[in-house]
């Protein structure tokens, strides 16, 4: 190392530069840094404790979204007590931290600039636990909702309360939001990365970051609202142990996304299909002036909200919370609010830490469903462990190619462990296979207990919407655990009675809307899956058609292939 490095922090050098000294000495914060107020609000900043509403820019009515017409009889459709939540998703790498002001900033903010150099301390992504300290439980949460609820805006102002985000990097989002004259929508900009989705204000890919709280280490999947993304929200709802429903409070929002067209029905529904058993509705925009946090509206809202909820199969009182919030000021996110006095639950992420941890079986056999792939060094992998455990260079099977691979890294969010246990999403390094080799959908194994794969099973089906008739030779799409496939049904077994869950004597020729049958579904090419007594969360799925879900779906048995 040579000597006259380190002079070079102190003549005013790069601080990178200067951080090549070992000897540097610690970098101090300035506790007395005034706190952060958006300069747009910076007029109104003695009134309000920290930003204001959400407010986006009208989207059109959406068409085509299903009206889910399932009966209370769901709950024996879900009857067996599953023993874990969540589904294959992956810790990508934490799309909200980075990138503090870059070069080339305007000449007049330069002095700020350096003032706020000296200010800043960089938050740590994660800080690192003490050696002896327990695990905390891994949680992954999943925000669903209509577009333009304002669910990545939600997901941005948590990154910050949670220190995930740093003040300076939001306001330069802010700068830049300002610039294209959306100034609303800087937080979202934490979660929603790539320039399309900035520049229409529209979540396309499933945004992915993770906070943590004192119990409990969470993982955000910020699921796009928009009718033209729903597979992609399928890919993020079945990842996730928890659902957070957010809601537009705002006059004439919260109608858009309920009534038929919307996606609140939609998406309520394929949560619950994708085995999100816990739902938190967040009754978003509350500080709107067309609200004001009004008790009515709130309750207009949860009115409207329940029966559908319902009828999905939520329990209103074990699987279902409700609570309001504004997103772009945070109020009751972290602190509770003091213009609502009618709400006296605990604030969001205060709830998020109460609850109860999730059972999760670590002695089953591995099974992990890749969301995504990608070369690195050697050939990487993420997804979601959903039973057993995996540690490093152990030996496993991926299905259903049967390659044997071995796992020579592990890192869980980001950060790099030895063992990870069900819950947890993980990158693996592998050996043994080519990135070329795997797709979404395949199955990681234990060599000693592989997962089922065929291109036949028997699953009973509830059509949900489809205007015509649907007959054996109907093509759809399947989509099971992360596996996308398309398949065809190719027999009718029976009609279930959906009072009485008696089965017809004879085949029907057809079956029709809100009918529950029993068919033969057989997948265009070879596919993992497990039958949703086994493996709950590998055994169910949705059918989709022309844009809509119209079915939905759990797999009763497997049909091996005719020789």
């Amino acid at each position: 190392m040579p000597e006259n490095e380190a002079p070079a922090a102190a003549a005013g050098l790069p601080t990178a530069f200067a951080a090549l000294n070992v000897n540097a000495k610690p970098f101090v914060p300035n506790v007395n840094a005034p706190v952060f107020v958006p300069s747009f609000l910076q007029a109104t900043a003695m009134e309000v404790p920290a930003s204001d509403g959400m407010w986006m820019p009208d989207s059109p009515v959406e068409n085509g979204s299903t009206e889910a017409d399932m009966t209370t009889e769901e709950e024996t459709w879900e009857q067996k007590e599953e023993p874990g939540g969540g589904g294959g998703g992956g810790g990508e790498e934490d799309l909200g931290s980075g990138g503090a002001c870059e070069e080339g900033a305007p000449r007049k903010e330069d002095e700020e600039m350096m003032e706020e150099e000296e200010e800043e301390m960089p938050m740590p992504k994660v800080a690192p636990a003490p050696p002896d300290a327990p695990k905390k439980e891994h949680v992954n949460v999943v925000f669903i909702g209509h577009v333009d609820a304002g669910k990545s805006t939600i997901g941005g102002q948590i990154m910050y309360l949670t220190g995930m985000v740093d003040k300076r990097t939001l306001e330069k989002y802010e700068r830049e939001a300002k610039e294209k004259n959306r100034e609303t929508w800087y937080l979202s900009w934490a979660l929603d990365t790539n320039q399309e989705e900035r520049d229409k204000g529209k979540t396309v890919e499933v945004g992915r970051a993770y906070f943590e709280t004192e119990k409990k280490h969470f993982t955000i999947l910020d699921a796009p609202g928009h009718k033209s993304f729903v597979p992609n929200m399928i890919g993020g709802a079945s990842q996730a142990d928890l659902a957070v429903l957010v809601i537009s409070a705002r006059k004439g929002e919260f109608e858009t996304g309920f009534e038929k067209g919307g996606q609140t029905r939609e998406h309520a529904m394929l949560a619950k299909t994708a085995g999100v058993k816990h739902l938190i509705v967040l009754i978003n925009k509350m500080d709107d002036p067309t609200v004001n946090w009004s008790l009515e509206r709130y309750e207009e809202c949860k009115e409207k909200l329940v029966p559908f909820l319902k009828k999905v199969g939520f329990n209103p009182k074990k699987d279902i919370h409700f609570m309001p919030c504004s997103g772009l000021t945070g109020a009751n996110l972290k602190d509770p609010v003091t213009e609502c006095p009618w709400y006296t639950g605990l604030p969001f992420i205060d709830h998020l830490d109460s609850l109860p941890n999730f059972t999760r079986s670590s002695d089953g056999p591995v099974r992990l469903p890749i969301v995504d792939k990608y070369k690195d060094m050697g050939t990487v992998i993420l997804g979601k462990l959903e039973s057993g455990s995996i540690s490093k260079a152990q030996q496993l099977v991926m299905m259903p190619n049967r390659h044997t691979v071995e796992v020579l890294s592990l890192l869980s969010d980001d950060v790099e462990t030895d063992d990870a246990t069900p819950g947890e999403n993980l990158k693996l390094r592998l050996k043994g296979i080519e990135e070329e080799e795997i797709l979404p959908g395949f199955i990681l194994c234990s060599p000693d207990n592989l997962c089922h794969s065929g291109r036949t099973f028997d699953a009973q089906i509830v059509i949900i919407e489809h205007k015509s008739i649907i007959c054996p030779g109907y093509n759809a799409v399947l989509h099971i655990h992360t596996c996308i496939e398309e398949v065809q049904i190719s027999a009718l077994i029976c009609l279930v009675d959906k009072k009485t869950g008696e089965k017809s004597k004879t085949r029907p020729r057809f079956v029709k809307q809100d009918q529950v049958c029993i068919a033969r579904l057989r997948a265009a090419g070879v596919i993992c899956l497990e039958t949703f007594k086994d493996f709950p969360q590998m055994g169910r799925f949705t059918l989709r058609d022309e844009g809509k879900t119209i079915a939905i779906g759990k797999v009763l048995k497997l049909v091996p292939e005719k020789d």
